[in-house]
């Protein structure tokens, strides 16, 4: 049997204990800081890691921690990253004291002096931190704001037609069983107007929805109409779980106007409170690109209710939780489209253990279905991806450390070429189908490593063109060919 650890390599992990979510993400230049929270362990209070990427975002570097509680916080929750025009680096986080939360701010005069001197201490806080202190209070009826997103604004004035100066921010307020969320602007970002509650003109498919949070906004352009839209992403705790999606339109003051409703973005076992990418300011040209966007998610399905002690990673390696591998998300049609970034066939190769399965397929007829198994060292089954035209579907409840899992579907629409990604990481097990129409994250506990992609054909369906990348020093793979490098970028 080969080595095996539930820790991937590509996918970003707490160095220790557990990661609850992505903070916030930042390219600039060529460089990628993940900032994330996490606590490191079970009954330590949540603080801010830092991470490090250059050029590819699959191989990334510990840096010293940005954020800890101080004197009279208990714990410091998720946020938001912005690089600013001077070339400064701004952090905006959720403090909790016992009386309430509220939203703070700190500054990074340059991100690249995080990179220097790393302590070998694992809860050194990095020295280039500084906190300004709070930005956002509770305002009149308005309380506990938290779990803010910042943008540069991009709207314009509805008078002169001239565009709007300054910045923009969507947060969380009031109780948590009853949580409201609101519309912010400012110009230096240390002053914040409250614009009122996000409300939504149309039909949004959150009628009926109760609890809406982590809210964040990004632009598309729609390859279809050629139009720039406002996509916001937001998260559902129903029943607890998380079920995290996306509407289409246009942010008019504090009313989102509707052109797709609340559509969801992953139909995987674990996803939830997907992340924008933000581009420092000095790197934004001056027409701005709205052609893609990255996206990370917490590959979690329960989000903040989790029960991290239950996670086989964490009483075995004393780690929970992933996030996503960064997705390229586009817009067509009114639907958002995820891929995997540019590297990763590259960066699989270069691991130790990761690997991936890409097929073009054709399960058009009404009989006909493609079934992909996860096949471990010692023979066994893992785990059953199937892609039946119109359903795609992961079954793990055949591996004993997921018994009686429910069977993860998701709708497939039409599509002129059926396609099929999985990739493997360790525990974390990303699939993508139809060109990134529909996606699915899950967390796969397997008993050991997996090293073949077993694939069956049912009834007419076709498999008009099949891949498999293993590392470059992987052990001998049974069944498909796999690709070397040169076969694919």
């Amino acid at each position: 049997m080969t080595y095996y650890t539930h820790r991937p390599e590509l996918h970003i992990t707490a160095e220790q204990g557990i990661l609850n979510a992505p903070a916030g993400v930042l390219r600039s230049g060529d460089h990628w800081h993940m900032f994330h929270q996490y606590q490191p362990q079970l009954d330590a209070p949540a603080r801010w890691a830092h991470q490090f990427a250059d050029r590819l975002p699959f191989d990334w570097d510990i840096c010293d921690d940005a954020l800890a509680p101080e004197e009279g916080e208990v714990q410091l929750r998720a946020g938001a990253v912005i690089g600013t025009r001077s070339g400064a680096v701004e952090l905006y986080f959720t403090s909790i004291t016992p009386t309430g939360t509220s939203i703070h701010a700190a500054v990074i005069e340059d991100i690249d002096d995080t990179l220097e001197d790393i302590s070998d201490d694992a809860l050194a806080v990095d020295k280039h931190v500084r906190r300004v202190g709070q930005v956002v209070g509770n305002q009149g009826e308005f309380n506990d704001f938290r779990s803010p997103c910042v943008v540069p604004r991009w709207d314009f004035d509805e008078v002169s037609g001239e565009p709007l100066k300054g910045w923009l921010m969507l947060a969380v307020t009031g109780h948590q069983d009853h949580p409201q969320l609101v519309v912010l602007d400012s110009y230096d970002r240390r002053d914040w107007n409250l614009r009122g509650p996000l409300t939504f003109d149309g039909t949004s498919g959150l009628e009926a929805v109760e609890r809406l949070v982590s809210p964040r906004i990004i632009r598309l352009q729609d390859e279809v109409d050629g139009t720039v839209y406002d996509a916001l992403l937001v998260t559902i705790e129903h029943e607890g779980i998380d079920i995290s999606g996306y509407l289409i339109g246009r942010l008019k003051g504090t009313t989102f106007q509707v052109k797709t409703p609340f559509t969801r973005l992953d139909f995987g076992h674990d996803f939830t409170r997907p992340r924008n990418t933000n581009i420092a300011l000095p790197d934004i040209p001056e027409t701005p690109d709205y052609t893609s966007a990255h996206l990370f998610g917490l590959m979690n399905g329960i989000g903040r209710y989790d029960d991290p002690s239950q996670h086989l990673s964490l009483t075995e390696e004393g780690w929970a939780n992933c996030l996503t591998l960064p997705r390229v998300a586009t817009l067509q049609d009114g639907l958002i489209y995820q891929t995997p970034a540019p590297g990763l066939p590259t960066a699989i190769r270069s691991s130790d253990r990761a690997c991936m399965y890409t097929g073009l397929i054709d399960t058009s007829a009404t009989n006909a279905e493609v079934r992909v198994a996860l096949i471990d060292d010692q023979g066994r089954t893992a785990a059953v991806i199937a892609h039946q035209g119109d359903l795609l579907t992961f079954d793990r409840s055949m591996n004993p450390h997921h018994t009686g899992d429910h069977i993860a579907e998701g709708p497939l629409i039409a599509a002129d070429t059926d396609a099929l990604t999985i990739i493997v990481d360790g525990s974390a097990v990303e699939v993508y189908a139809d060109g990134g129409a529909m996606t699915m994250a899950s967390r796969l506990y397997a008993q050991s490593r997996i090293v073949d992609f077993q694939v069956t054909v049912v009834g007419e369906a076709v498999i008009e063109q099949e891949t498999a990348i293993f590392p470059l020093e992987a052990p001998k793979i049974h069944g498909i060919e796999p690709a070397f490098p040169g076969e694919d970028n």
